[in-house]
């Protein structure tokens, strides 16, 4: 299927590695100007040259910026006055308890997580209804719906993106502007992926052990029984990019494995 995102520009927040950089890979591979973002030099430009090995004819740039700051999205507006596609996929986690959880921890998830993508939305979105076409997603979680309560102040953010990406798409009536959530589930992302081993080597068990014992008692619910790859979770935010997805607005879609055990 031709997603018609020829001529498409795309900035991915977080993009250097995991979700976003699979995102970024997925949207390049359908023929969009991408534009990496990330905190490092090195990590960027890592993230080009492996889009372009694998793809010569990838059309990826990249800006250094750390979109958790007011200072790092100034910098991103200061490089990419519009785009048409924009994917706020930044986000931090960690496990704590909520006794454990310092107010600093809440406003620093709070800004990393949620602000991020108020920052580039209030920026660009108004850009797109001048122009009448864009797509906003926000990349939420399956712990938005569910709160874990091992990553309280994880699942709040989560939560707050969906109210955000709801209430923007309230604004583009009658355009053919576009803003949704995808609830990615349990991903094997580069993050994740070091913590597996993590637990493995305290444990003195194998990653696969781990793995079994994670949808056994963390996410029992889980009908998939693994965790996604970055590409599952990617493949559905590359379709809600494209013009094709024009009647999808105001939604969270789910990608999250059936963790959800909802019907919506």
């Amino acid at each position: 299927m031709d997603l018609k995102l020829h001529g498409k520009s795309a900035l991915v927040s977080g993009s250097t590695a995991g979700i976003g950089f699979a995102i970024a890979r997925g949207l390049a591979q359908e023929g969009a100007s991408v534009i990496i973002t990330g905190r490092s030099v090195e990590r960027v430009e890592q993230a080009i040259d492996k889009i372009q090995q694998s793809n010569p004819e990838a059309k990826v740039s990249g800006v250094v910026a750390d979109l958790a700051k007011k200072e790092g999205a100034e910098q991103v507006f200061q490089q990419v006055p519009s785009i048409d596609i924009l994917v706020n996929n930044l986000a931090v986690f960690e496990f704590k308890a909520f006794s454990d959880i310092t107010d600093e921890d809440w406003f620093n998830f709070f800004e990393a997580n949620v602000l991020s993508g108020v920052r580039l939305s209030r920026q660009y979105l108004p850009k797109m209804l001048e122009q009448d076409w864009g797509r906003i997603i926000f990349i939420s979680s399956e712990s938005g719906i569910q709160i874990p309560v091992d990553m309280i102040h994880y699942g709040m953010t989560k939560t707050a993106q969906l109210a955000v990406a709801r209430g923007l798409a309230e604004l583009t009536v009658g355009t053919q502007v576009t803003v949704n959530s995808v609830l990615a589930g349990p991903t094997r992302s580069e993050s994740v992926e070091d913590f597996l081993t993590k637990m493995a080597k305290e444990r003195g068990i194998s990653l696969s052990e781990v793995e079994t014992d994670f949808f056994k008692n963390i996410r029992p619910t889980s009908l998939l029984k693994r965790f996604a790859t970055t590409d599952e979770v990617a493949a559905m935010v590359v379709y809600l990019s494209s013009p094709i997805a024009s009647a999808t607005n105001g939604a969270a879609l789910r990608a999250d494995g059936g963790v959800v055990q909802s019907v919506v």
